[in-house]
């Protein structure tokens, strides 16, 4: 079976759920499990998140495809329309509760029994333990065979940890390996390069007796050495994973003990059916339905960023039925089932009901939703405690759900070198069936002139000599040339990764010195595709953003007041308007006249300015009053609960202008107004929603007037104004300044209520309240009615500060020729906002906005855009675009049928935003642009909900923020800062990249310089398979004097400086075209390695043609020539590692002018020593022969010139009459060229300004009054409320 039902829960909204009235019929009564109803409709196919990339989507038919989970609401008095339990109607009645927590009439025994009744059949006694305790078997489970979902429900019994044995542990593991697994998955990934198979067929056949002619431990001892040194790299890596999954799985929580006392337990050891107390800040251990807290009426906050990336707080409420059991005692003899859905991946539903057995023998059925769970990962906030009872533990939790499995990556330059060393093996075997035949053209035909060789001369002695030794042949040659292909280059390529990974480590521009975090890089074998990246996916908040609102400007009246003011602003230079600091405002809230400020913007005498105190004292209050931010005094301090952050940072700013939000109580709130405290009655709050774009409170003032206070987006409260405004205007400009510098707005209003009003609109309010169907519709109407003739007051301008460099990264990153996608949980216009703050949106762009409710709606709206865009596009008019498309639309495009259209839409916009994605719609996306995409994909994120799209991309990037490590843990690089990532790219990777290439391409030029010159002399020997250097210098060669040049050019090369890199962003598309390594390059380089293979073989036979005779009368000899010709071919290949240096410096000159003085010290005392031990014995009596010979001098000084000077001509031409755009860059750096684009700057700065106030006009971003929810109503929250009474909260104990 597949992940299908996986897929299918990971977008709600892809499929149509039943309506709660429905469900609750009593004509047609809810079933459980939920997919049992036939008259649901199957859920379309999407993409399933686990398909391979180089396999086809997964055709799900509807036929085939499981029936998704459908999300029932919680049936509390927050939501609407409840739907009952299964078995229960809808005139059941709820159970009230008495005493000390105690619901009247339970029983809490587990002897009682339930004999049935017309709605809820009992079961037989033998029956009914069946029932309640399923035992699993278990199985064997081979690695191959997929994982069988369950079906059905989940049952688990209450403080009874006997009977949920079978349940999966709490224990999480992230990484690739453990003991068991090491072995076969390592084998597995280093057997999938060619280049070690090949070696261990070659050491396999050195073991044959009489076929190698060399030692048959040549190649599996280096080969041994290879996969021992990817064997520690790899443990070291998956060890830090090992250490973060231990570092988690230790964490404590608090567990009730059969004793009804509180054990503190590492997470691994909870199971499901535990009850847990989790305290404030604490991270939830595993995902929980919650029971009770200390909160009125069972509320709780937490904070899912690391789960949706949203960072305002979630409401969570217990059903009323649990939320009085807020001790031990209480919840300790809680029994009874919980009948729940099997563990799935969707974050935003869930589904299941506590079976509970009253005293009367009755069951009491508690429906539970999404309100009452808490998901692992989630944090408490600004709630004391809370208990929670373990419904999912382990892999089995919606995060990890959510999550998939470590993936083994490979960069694109090692897949490259794959293919190649394909090519390479088929040329080597050419080579070997070449000199196979030409050996037995000599065996059959040349036997009998080569008299001297003593060769059979009959023709059947040929044909036994023949047939016994062409086959053996065949693979002596392949021995022979199987150093065309570098051992040594696996070995060199991961330890120059390794070294490039301590580089990035070292960087200091890259070292966060605020948090004492440098950039670790924990998978080095990917450092290349860092230079190579096309597509970067990036997480909104944490990784663009801070997680923190700040209240920065005001218009009050007409008049600006920021908390920082610029002197250009502050002395109002080109008739500018003069902008006042909040310390001006405060004076004037004061009454004080001492400020210059307030005494020229209220010079119109003492009635103006009284006015403009009393329009500031009221805005001020608003701000004080109108929201749903619940105060708590912690340390002497307040803190302020908000389910916005925009919301907490208004109140905050009212605060520091000495309006301080102080307490509230269920029917009114109270302001400290500089010392002295003020009552105001809370009437009604007309809630915020996306449609509505604002919020009301009425409210009863002090001295007894009704007013309307009412924040919101400019558009909507601008139309709600009354005649004769005096401060539009301004406020409107204003509002331009501000959202030019990419602050959040909300426009501020009210109006004065009178009584009668009032009264007639309340009673229209109360009667849509208790409206049960389309309440929420009845409600905003009602609102409508009072939300009229405001009056405006001005405006206020939150920051959601971005992280430092920000807009300059993502502008660089573009530059560089690399499409940014933001890939976000937030909502459309917070993301379309911040994009613009951020310069991921230009001025210049129009906006795609994709925002439909159905798949037809999505379809047909992608499919006209697409072709509006490609016949614009046709008539030559190219207009830069930004798509912004939310979560349920997002579900429709990845749809199969659907898929390849968004992306072709995708690709031709320079921006892409998606808001409202789950953690697996961003692996889904990652995964299709990888699929259809010959491209690199870098994705980065900081929190537990970015895991996901971290692992699908090429390249992940965990950034350790504010919301844990969960992501910098996962990820293959971990840095600080966004704005580190340019660095990283633009310079680090583009110096991998090239680096690496050049290593591997000099790797191969060189062995097959060397050993081609083995090919050339068969012809010699008659293919007889006699080697031409001795056979431990032959080994020498890459183990000592050529291992030094490779090292320093991976490590130490650069072909500009960072500063060209970083000024020139437009050099990074050298490696996205992937100039440095193409299959044309490549095999340039073998062609440049055989010519000069020719040319040095070729001159060393004519010099010694007829053998060279000394000036002692004798015979130079074989050892002599081959030493030579060895020597020279070394200095060429030496000489050739300095011409494709780019920067030199004391290690270059150590490592290459270095390696052959070495060689020429080394070789003579090694031909001297060996003889005298007893082994090389070819060596006796050379050293004073060769090196004391002209000729030999002479050669080393002629023949690598000879062989150079082509490359050298054809360097000088490329380089004068075709060059690229980084030998231009060369030139600039060596030559320090200015560079006089900064002026053109400047202009082009001045020309956006305007563009940017032109399309603020039509867009402006927001700040959000507070968090929109179905399910929960905000009014009746607040007022659950009285935090003058703090001390009577239970303590759980």
């Amino acid at each position: 079976e597949s992940f299908v039902a996986l897929v299918n829960t990971a977008n709600p909204a892809a499929y149509k759920s039943t309506s709660p009235a429905q469900g609750s019929s009593s004509q047609h009564p809810p079933t459980y499990p939920p997919f049992a109803n036939a008259h649901s409709q199957p859920a379309p196919s999407l993409m399933d998140p686990f398909f391979d990339d180089d396999e086809d989507l997964l055709d799900l038919s509807p036929a085939t495809t499981p029936r998704p989970m459908q999300s029932q609401e919680s049936g509390l008095p927050l939501t609407h329309a409840a739907a009952p339990p299964a078995g229960l109607d809808s005139r059941s009645p709820s159970l009230p509760t008495h005493g000390a927590g105690q619901p009247h009439g339970w029983n809490f025994e587990s002897q009682a029994t339930f004999p049935g009744n017309a709605s809820f059949p009992g079961a037989p006694p033998a029956q009914r333990k069946h029932t309640i305790r399923r035992r699993k078997k278990w199985k064997w489970r081979w690695p191959w065979e997929k994982e069988i979902q369950p079906t059905g429900e989940r049952v688990i019994v209450l403080n009874n940890s006997a009977m949920n044995v079978d349940f999966c542990s709490n224990f999480v593991s992230t990484s690739k390996y453990n003991v068991v697994t090491f072995t076969p998955k390592f084998l597995k990934e280093q057997f999938s390069k060619y280049a070690n198979v090949f070696f261990l067929f070659t050491a396999c056949i050195q073991q044959i007796p009489g076929v190698s002619p060399t030692n048959q431990y040549t190649t599996i001892a280096p080969l041994a050495v290879v996969l021992l040194a990817s064997a520690f790299k790899e443990v070291q890596e998956d060890m830090k994973r090992h250490r973060s999954d231990s570092e988690l799985n230790a964490r404590v929580a608090k567990v009730l003990n059969e004793s009804l006392g509180f054990d503190s337990r590492p997470w691994r050891d909870i199971r499901v059916g535990d009850i847990v107390r989790v305290e404030s800040d604490e991270f939830i251990p595993a995902d929980l339905v919650l029971i009770s807290s200390s909160e009125p009426e069972g509320l709780c906050y937490i904070e899912t960023s690391n789960l949706d990336g949203e960072t305002n707080l979630k409401i969570k409420q217990a059903s009323p039925q649990t939320s009085s059991l807020t001790s031990p005692a209480l919840v300790g003899r809680l029994h009874g089932c919980l009948r729940s859905e099997q563990p799935n991946n969707s974050l935003y539903t869930y589904e299941g009901t506590l079976d509970l057995v009253t005293d009367a023998g009755m069951p009491k059925q508690v429906p539970l939703g999404p309100d009452q769970l808490l998901l692992r990962g989630a944090q408490l906030r600004n709630t004391p405690w809370v208990y929670g009872l373990v419904v999912f533990t382990g892999h089995e939790t919606k995060l990890m759900r959510n999550a998939t499995a470590a993936p083994i990556k490979r960069t694109a330059v090692e897949k490259q070198v794959n293919v190649h060393i394909i090519f390479l093996f088929g040329f080597l075997l050419a080579l070997s069936i070449g000199s196979t035949i030409g050996a037995s053209i000599n065996t059959w035909f040349l036997s009998a002139q080569q008299w001297y060789l003593f060769q059979t001369s009959s023709f059947t002695g040929r044909g036994m000599q023949h047939h016994q030794c062409s086959y053996p042949h065949i693979l002596t040659f392949i021995i022979l040339y199987n150093n065309l292909i570098p051992i040594s280059l696996i070995v060199t390529t991961e330890v120059v990764r390794l070294q490039h990974a301590a580089l990035i480590s070292a960087d200091l521009d890259m070292y966060y010195e605020v948090r004492d975090t440098p950039a670790v890089v924990r998978t080095s074998s990917l450092v290349e595709d860092l230079g190579r990246v096309e597509f970067v996916f990036a997480d909104k908040t944490g990784t663009l953003t801070r997680n923190e609102m700040v209240f920065r400007a005001a218009s009050i009246g007409g008049i600006p007041y920021a908390e920082e003011v610029d002197e250009g602003r502050a002395s109002g230079e080109d008739g500018r308007e003069t902008w006042r600091t909040f310390a001006d405002l405060r004076a004037l809230l004061e009454g004080s006249s001492g400020r210059s400020g307030v005494e020229r913007s209220t010079s119109g005498g003492e009635q103006e300015r009284e006015r403009a105190t009393a329009v500031a004292h009221e805005f001020m209050t608003l701000l004080a009053v109108c929201h749903t931010v619940i105060p708590e005094v912690r340390d002497g301090k307040i803190h302020y609960q908000a389910s916005s952050p925009d919301e907490a940072a208004l109140v905050a700013g009212a605060e520091l202008l000495e309006y301080q939000f102080h307490t509230r109580k269920p029917r009114s709130v109270f302001i400290n107004v500089r010392g002295s405290l003020v009552e105001y009655e809370i009437l009604n709050v007309c809630e915020f929603n996306s449609s509505r774009k604002r919020m009301s409170t009425v409210v009863r003032a002090p001295d007894g007037k009704i007013k309307l206070y009412c924040k919101g987006a400019d558009t909507v409260i601008l139309e709600r104004l009354g005649k004769h405004q005096t401060f539009t205007e301004k406020t409107l400009s204003h509002l331009e300044d501000y959202a030019t510098e990419g602050l959040r707005t909300l426009c501020i209003a009210y109006r004065d209520v009178p009584e009668a009003e009032y009264r007639q609109w309340s009673t229209i309010y109360n009667q849509a309240a208790a409206t049960l169907s389309g309440r929420s519709e009845a409600l905003d109407k009602a609102a409508e009615l009072i939300e009229k003739d405001l009056m405006l007051l001005g405006a206020t301008a939150i920051e959601d500060k971005l992280q430092e460099g920000v807009p300059d990264t993502i502008h660089t990153l573009q530059m560089a020729g690399i499409k940014v996608w933001v890939l976000t949980g937030d909502r459309q216009e917070t993301a379309i906002n911040i994009g613009m703050s951020c310069r991921l949106i230009a001025e210049s762009m129009n906006l795609v906005i994709v925002n439909e409710e159905t798949s037809h709606d999505t379809s047909e709206f992608i499919s006209k855009r697409l072709s509006a865009i490609k016949n614009q596009r046709s008539t030559g008019e190219l207009e830069d675009l930004a798509l912004i498309i939310d979560g349920k639309s997002l579900g429709f495009a990845l749809q199969k049928e659907l898929s390849k259209s968004f992306l072709e839409l995708a690709l031709l916009c320079k921006a892409v935003i998606c808001c409202r994605v789950s953690p697996l719609q961003k692996a889904l996306v990652v995964k299709l642009v990888k699929k259809n995409q010959d491209s690199i994909l870098l994705a980065i994120g900081d929190g537990a909900n970015d895991v996901s799209m971290i692992q699908a991309a090429h390249v992940g990037v965990g950034i350790s923020g504010l919301e844990g490590l969960q992501a910098a843990r996962s990820a293959d690089v971990a840095i600080s800062q966004f704005r580190y990532l340019k660095k990283l790219l633009l310079v680090h990777g583009a110096w991998s990249y090239q680096r690496l290439s050049k290593l591997i391409l000099y790797s191969f030029y060189k062995n097959i310089c060397l050993y081609m010159t083995q090919f050339w002399y068969s012809f010699f020997n008659n293919f007889s398979g006699q080697i031409a250097y001795e056979s431990w210098t032959i080994t020498f060669y890459n183990v000592l004097f050529t291992v030094l040049p490779p090292f320093v050019i991976g490590i130490f090369d650069q072909f500009v400086s960072a500063r060209v890199l970083d000024r020139y962003p437009q050099l990074y598309m050298l490696g996205q075209k992937n100039v440095f390594f193409t299959k044309s390059v490549f095999w340039l380089w073998i062609a440049n390695a055989l010519y000069h293979s020719l040319i040095l073989f070729g001159f060393s036979v004519i010099i010694f043609w007829g053998d060279l005779k000394q000036a002692t009368g004798l015979d130079s000899g074989h050892w002599f020539w081959g030493t030579t010709l060895y020597l020279i071919v070394l200095l060429t290949v030496l000489g050739k590692a300095a011409l494709i240096s780019d920067l030199w410096t004391k290690y270059t000159v150590a490592a290459i002018p270095g390696s052959f003085v070495f060689t020429m010290i080394f070789l003579p005392f090694y031909a001297w020593i060996a003889p005298l031990l007893g082994f090389s014995t070819e060596y006796n009596g050379l050293v004073p022969r060769l090196w004391t010979d002209a000729v030999f001098y002479f050669m080393l000084l002629l023949v690598p010139f000879i062989c150079l000077a082509r490359d050298f001509a054809w360097k000088y031409y490329r380089r004068t009459y075709m060059p690229l755009s980084y030998h231009i860059a060369q030139e600039l750096q060596k030559y320090n060229i200015p560079d006089y684009r900064p002026r053109q700057e400047q202009f082009q700065k001045a020309i956006k300004k305007v563009r940017a106030v032109q399309r603020m006009r039509r867009n402006r971003g927001f700040a959000f009054s507070q968090t929109e929810s179905n399910r929960q109503d905000q009014a009746r929250l607040i007022r659950a409320y009285d935090t003058s009474k703090s001390e009577a909260r239970p303590s759980g104990y």
